[in-house]
């Protein structure tokens, strides 16, 4: 009545695969979704598990590919991890109870730790990082052929408090190889299909926000120089993501005369938008209360 079955997903994970299968001793079943690997994942996939199965190798569509996974899983519950994922013993625990429980709780969202760079970052907008990875079986499959489209559930959902190791990215080239060769391209098509018309203060208000949002209003700052390298290349992905737009648009050119003057307005707004969430940030972190009100007295007559 409480089985569970872990479904990978891989494509040339021999570095982390064993890792992620190790973790997942605790199931009752592990079906590895392989798709056409070129390295030794398989061969190190088929120690843990004789259910491995070969899917096509398609960027865009790889969540979607995950179903097949899902399909062919046995247990009363499913949990669906990435190969760069591994559970810790906590959330085993958890998981094992949480499944005995009679409710009406069909899924259930897992908070996520990242590792990039070699370290595991607590702002920046990566923690807590909740994923819908755990659902009875036939409740829970992905709809969209879209990078980092969540499963969608049917019937209720909780929260766990253990959490998923994520081992992210490794080196700036991996973080440029999937969000420019991947993630970028498909988020550009999503804004397309949505109806999006381009505009090239696009280009320049949503990498700005990015970073506004990373480094300041998720205290990317507070993971010291791995949040202001996150920030600035978040902000680079949205670039890409809307020059990419632009050029499905045929590189379309801009009248000059207003582009110089619209283009200062908007750096000028950016500007003001750092000095205003440094100031902010500032004044968070004093614990002089009268301080505070001097720093707020003095932001205002600033007009900050």
């Amino acid at each position: 009545m409480n089985k569970i079955s872990a479904v990978v997903s891989t494509y040339n994970e021999e570095k982390n695969i064993e890792r992620c299968l190790k973790s997942l001793s605790f199931a009752d079943e592990i079906i590895v979704v392989d798709h056409e690997s070129s390295d030794k994942t398989l061969e190190l996939a088929k120690k843990y598990t004789k259910d491995v199965f070969s899917q096509e190798n398609d960027a865009l569509a790889i969540d979607l590919q995950k179903n097949f996974g899902f399909v062919k899983a046995n247990g009363d519950w499913v949990l669906s991890i990435d190969a760069d994922e591994e559970v810790s013993q906590e959330l085993a625990e958890e998981i094992k109870k949480v499944i005995k429980k009679k409710n009406e709780i069909n899924g259930y969202w897992i908070p996520r730790k990242n590792i990039i760079f070699g370290k595991f970052i607590e702002h920046t907008g990566w923690y807590p990082d909740p994923q819908l990875r755990l659902f009875r079986k036939g409740k829970g499959k992905f709809v969209k052929a879209h990078v980092h489209e969540p499963i969608k559930l049917e019937g209720e959902s909780a929260y766990l408090n253990n959490f998923l190791i994520h081992h992210h990215y490794e080196t700036i080239a991996e973080f440029i190889k999937k969000t420019v060769g991947s993630y970028a391209p498909s988020e550009a098509q999503e804004y397309l299909d949505k109806g999006y018309q381009f505009s090239y203060l696009d280009a320049i208000r949503f990498p700005l926000n990015e970073f506004l949002s990373r480094f300041f209003a998720r205290k990317g700052y507070k993971d010291g120089l791995h949040g202001l390298m996150l920030s600035f290349l978040m902000a680079f992905y949205h670039f890409v993501i809307f020059a990419l737009l632009w050029e499905k648009q045929g590189f379309r050119e801009y009248d000059k005369e207003d582009f110089l003057a619209n283009t200062e307005k908007e750096f000028k707004k950016a500007g003001k938008d750092i000095l205003f969430w440094a100031s902010k940030e500032k004044i968070e972190m004093m614990k002089n209360p009268l301080k505070k009100n001097l720093q707020k007295l003095s932001n205002k007559f600033r007009g900050l």
